[in-house]
């Protein structure tokens, strides 16, 4: 059902008057003695955030700094109560020890109207998140991603020498997400959906302008995905998608005529795409699931969805980081060049992975700029929480309540890491790195539930430095506003102003 944006806007005026009038501050968290953020209307909240008034980063580190003597905190999302855990032994027994109360995401997207994103490993739910988790666990094994490293390291190639080259023609400034969009794009496009394509010489081609489109959650994006936390049944009732209809066929019908293909011409591919298809050849009688073209399609844009923008993100904040300490480029081109000889060039799995101080630049990254600054989990079965704070009552999160855990003012917590806003990776080196209370590091997420894809985003990013740093030189560009600040405007976590490199080929001595 199509439905006019003036009407949809004047709908969801209308019920926000309505909330504003009826909605009143719950003593919900008051009589069990939680520390808790006073509610706002929702109209604040909705005002807040379509006015880009409001930064997720910030909402974060306010609820989670708010008492700073309490086990967990709570606050509302819109009219929604939510509990935020600070303490690592609740975390801990929340999403290890008791995950089988903590099971499930919160999900926002009805199955039959956006069966692309509701059907995947992501959104999925209690026993079909097993399956198909246990399903696509073998596509994330050393084994397979050293079978994909190589793909990886064509589009790196061929993503730094399009770099130097632009570099030699007077071009010296780069919008860094813009550039590293493009290669997370290709490396997804050819690891997960068996298709190469080249970003770099050819910035429109369909594969990437579509990504952009479904992974842009600003303006009218933004006011769907609000209008569909705030009241899903409406949501669902007035059909209102999410997702971009050209995206979802583009990606259905890609994956259908990859698969016609390979089983045409026999074409076997390290990727994703390999491992579904297989799922096709159990034994008469196997009760392990077989994945249709429409489920494939699910998993596969679940894949690029989750890593088309993080990792580009993360690329970001660590080439960032690198370019403005000249000492850790400085020791991470060593590194890469002591590689470089002994391999005679031509870098291996086995070397990059083996790379200390580049792993330890890129988790520093991950612990000071956390793409993702919390992950939720919903409640499954009753569980009882100790009291908030001395003197409180235990507190029940029944069946359907959500708890977030906030990574980003985790990793920022000074009890946790001695000068937290500082970029140091040596942290994650030697004694430094044993003193790191691992509970208090989750970048990926933790548990069970923990993203599938991490191994593939921090080879990825590691392939990505490798061979931009030992090509070129980067420093912030004069765009690049320094001290660099989180944009308070944007949903999205980034760079106020953006992120800008100044790239030049490296002129080293033979």
């Amino acid at each position: 059902m199509d439905i006019s944006w003036t009407v949809l806007l004047a709908i969801i005026i209308g019920l926000i008057l309505i909330k504003y009038i009826f909605f009143a501050k719950d003593p919900h968290f008051k009589k069990y003695g939680i520390p808790y953020i006073e509610p706002h209307s929702i109209l604040y909240d909705v005002g807040q955030v379509l006015l880009k008034k409001i930064s997720i980063v910030n909402q974060t580190m306010k609820t989670y700094n708010h008492d700073t003597s309490a086990k967990y905190i709570g606050f509302y999302e819109f009219t929604k109560p939510i509990i935020m855990i600070r303490d690592l032994d609740i975390l801990k027994n929340i999403t290890v020890k008791n995950f089988e109360h903590f099971v499930d995401h919160r999900s926002f997207t009805d199955p039959e109207a956006e069966p692309l994103f509701s059907n995947n490993l992501f959104s999925l739910k209690g026993d079909q998140w097993r399956e198909i988790r246990n399903l696509l666990t073998p596509a994330f094994t050393s084994s397979k991603m050293r079978a994909m490293f190589k793909l990886m390291s064509e589009c790196a190639n061929n993503f730094t020498d399009f770099l130097v080259e632009e570099s030699r023609k007077g071009s010296t400034e780069f919008n860094s997400k813009d550039i590293f969009t493009r290669y997370t794009n290709d490396t997804i496009a050819t690891c997960a959906f068996g298709i190469s394509v080249d970003s770099m010489k050819n910035p429109k081609n369909e594969f990437y302008v579509l990504g952009r489109r479904v992974t842009n959650f600003e303006g009218i994006q933004m006011l769907k995905f609000v209008f569909a936390m705030t009241f899903p049944k409406l949501t669902k009732l007035l059909g209102i998608k999410l997702f971009d209809k050209a995206a979802d066929s583009f990606f259905l019908n890609l994956v259908r005529d990859t698969i016609a293909a390979r089983d045409e011409k026999g074409i076997y591919r390290p990727d994703m795409i390999q491992l579904m298809m297989e799922t096709r050849n159990h034994e008469p009688g196997s009760k392990k699931p077989e994945l249709t073209i429409e489920n494939m399609t699910s998993q596969a844009f679940i894949f690029f969805f989750a890593g088309f923008d993080t990792t580009s993100t993360l690329m970001c904040f660590a080439a960032h980081e690198v370019a403005a300490n000249s000492d850790v480029q400085t020791e991470l081109q060593a590194e890469i060049d002591e590689v470089l000889e002994k391999c005679n060039g031509e870098p291996t799995y086995e070397a990059i992975t083996g790379m200390q101080y580049l792993e330890a630049v890129i988790y520093e990254a991950l612990r000071l700029y956390p793409v993702v600054v919390a992950v939720d989990r919903v409640c499954t079965k009753n569980f009882e929480l100790p009291p908030a704070v001395p003197g409180a009552k235990p507190y029940t999160l029944e069946t359907g309540s959500a708890v977030l855990l906030p990574m980003w003012a985790i990793h920022r917590n000074p009890e946790h890491y001695p000068e937290p806003e500082k970029f140091d990776p040596n942290r994650f080196l030697g004694e430094g790195k044993k003193n790191i209370n691992t509970s208090a590091y989750f970048p990926f997420g933790v548990g069970p539930r923990m993203c599938i894809g991490n191994r593939f985003a921090l080879l990825e990013t590691k392939v990505l430095l490798f061979q931009l740093l030992a090509k070129c030189n980067i420093k912030p560009a004069k765009k690049m506003i320094l001290p660099m600040r989180i944009n308070s405007s944007s949903v999205a976590v980034t760079a106020e102003g953006g992120f800008w490199l100044e790239i030049h080929p490296r002129k080293i001595d033979k």
